[in-house]
């Protein structure tokens, strides 16, 4: 986690975007997916992620992408096996 957001019991979307470097939209489809907990406060858009919920979403892509390279799913380099 970065300065900023380590002393944060709790994130915002565009918390998480940045400690992830992607769009807020994929933080918000890992949300709606179930992949990424998450809980809505006060009014529409108001949404949290706790920080221990992002380090668990970082752990288990790590198990995920260890699993698909043990399978030969992904080369080391990131690519898949199919040349996809």
């Amino acid at each position: 986690m970065t300065d900023e957001t380590s002393h944060h019991r709790f994130l915002t979307l565009v918390q998480v975007a940045e400690e992830l470097n992607v769009k807020q939209s994929l933080v918000q489809g890992l949300i709606r997916t179930g992949e990424l907990r998450a809980f809505q406060v006060g009014g529409r858009g108001m949404w949290r992620v706790g920080r221990r919920d992002v380090e668990d979403y970082i752990d288990q892509a790590y198990k995920r992408t260890a699993e698909r390279i043990a399978a030969g799913e992904l080369t080391d380099d990131g690519d898949t096996a199919e040349g996809e």
